[in-house]
């Protein structure tokens, strides 16, 4: 059947489902990807636009090894152009295991019986951010498992405790979310405690594949899930992340997906994801599926590649569930952040209010990269790169179509690689040993140096490096 794209030009409306699978499944069985279309499309996104489906289907199609290498030199040409050199981190901190949803691919599952439930006290949030901030963490993402008790009420409250914990210079300025889909009014609740970003995955894109995956609880209902974050949009929330779970149904479809999903919101409300999210299955307690749609690490990091140029102004997140090797590879290619020091156990970063039972079998799934902070700080160092805790633009508030507003040539010189600067240096300051604040403070100096031959007046920033070094903490611009 010859393809007509007039059957999808529709225009999106708020929360109704916008994921057409024969749409996908056309475009990619007909994009065509010869050289001269692969190119034009890279440089597309180089001038700084985002692609459409059809844009995209031929980059995924594209299998001549040159063009494929080609894809990966864009991505990290608009890498280096839209995000510089440096590499936001954060940490997730898992508030809660208990769980309704019967997910094959999740520890957290109701039929998994090995899994022992535990949702942290107060008592025992405030000893895991504690311990967090000791080791020079500022930025948090609160991972929930889908039950009544992590109401909208209880996530608020969990935020702002969080927000309150403040231990010698350490403090955490962005409180993330990783939790259930709400409707609009849970949705406004949460977001009067002061959250970041409301993340969702929709886990896989296909709603047959989504069938097979999903045996019980609320999270079966694809369609509630698919158009949460349009209720979180509604709720004035316009800092979202979207994710899928590779390994789930075929990869490139699950690209696509997130690519329609960004075009939905830009369609709808002006505003794109904030970021997104493509962890690849791993082992969990009791996994429950086959590896049939498993990626390679080749495929991965294609995947990477083809995200990179099809959304360039949205922040591309890479867990831990990646070994070293493989997050050193696809940093290259457009990663803005990573997590380090990640622990996933209930209760994991500082354990001395749990109870001995809690040598907990409570993870969601494993991870591959267990390298302390500082050891990634460390090797991201040595890459060239600036380990960034910035948090700025959320408490300026440049979000959402603000945020739009500023992603233009001359952004990174003028915001994110000094606060970057600014916070790595406030890192080398409290936390950092004798040999990393070396090569730290090497590197900062580097940077300043290529600012100024770029033209950017360095004044200001070294004034308040030096005031960093005096004490003060938080001069972020």
């Amino acid at each position: 059947m010859k393809f007509n794209p007039e059957k999808y030009s529709l225009p999106d409306n708020p929360m109704e489902v916008f994921i057409d699978p024969d749409e996908i499944w056309e475009y990619l069985k007909t994009a065509k990807a010869d050289k001269l279309a692969v190119r034009d499309i890279i440089q597309k996104s180089l001038d700084k636009q985002r692609l459409n489906l059809k844009e995209t289907a031929i980059l995924l199609n594209a299998e001549d090894p040159e063009l494929i290498e080609e894809i990966k030199e864009g991505a990290r040409e608009l890498k280096k152009r839209i995000y510089g050199n440096r590499i936001v981190l954060f940490a997730p901190l898992y508030i809660g295991n208990k769980c309704i949803n019967n997910c094959l691919y999740c520890g957290f599952r109701t039929s998994n019986k090995e899994s022992i439930r535990h949702t942290l006290s107060d008592q025992e949030i405030i000893d895991q951010v504690e311990a967090l901030e000791d080791n020079g963490q500022k930025r948090l993402i609160l991972v929930y498992g889908e039950h009544p008790l992590y109401s909208p009420e209880y996530i608020a409250h969990t935020v702002r405790l969080v927000y309150g914990i403040k231990k010698d210079n350490g403090e955490i300025r962005r409180v993330n979310i990783n939790a259930a889909p709400l409707d609009i009014e849970g949705f406004r609740t949460v977001k009067q405690a002061g959250i970041g970003t409301y993340q969702i995955f929709q886990e896989t894109y296909n709603p047959e594949a989504y069938s097979w995956y999903h045996k019980g609880g609320k999270k079966m209902d694809y369609a509630w899930r698919l158009t949460s974050l349009d209720r979180a949009q509604e709720a004035s929330i316009d800092d979202v992340g979207l994710g899928a779970l590779i390994g789930l149904y075929d990869w490139k479809f699950e690209v696509m997906g997130l690519v329609r999903h960004t075009n939905h919101l830009e369609a709808v409300y002006n505003v794109g994801p904030h970021t997104l999210s493509f962890p690849r299955i791993k082992n969990a307690s009791g996994l429950a599926i086959t590896d049939k749609y498993f990626v390679n690490d080749s495929d991965f990091t294609r995947l990477v590649a083809i995200l990179r140029l099809a959304v360039p102004y949205t922040g591309m997140i890479l867990t831990a569930r990646e070994n070293p090797k493989v997050r050193d590879e696809v940093i290259k290619y457009g990663i803005s952040q990573i997590d380090g020091g990640t622990k996933l156990e209930i209760g994991a970063y500082a354990k001395k209010s749990l109870n001995e039972k809690q040598d907990l079998n409570a993870e969601q799934f494993e991870i591959e990269d267990s390298r302390s902070l500082e050891e990634i700080i460390d090797e991201l160092t040595d890459m060239g790169y600036i380990p960034s805790f910035c948090t700025s633009c959320y408490r300026k508030g440049r979000t959402g179509e603000h945020f739009m507003e500023f992603s233009v040539p001359g952004f990174i010189k003028k915001f994110c690689t000094p606060n970057a600067i600014l916070t790595y240096a406030e890192y080398l300051c409290d936390y950092a040993s004798p040999e990393l604040q070396k090569k730290g403070w090497a590197k900062i100096y580097e940077e300043l140096k290529t600012l100024e031959m770029d033209g950017y007046n360095t004044q200001n920033l070294i004034s308040r490096i030096e005031r960093v070094k005096q004490g003060e903490r938080d001069l972020h611009l």
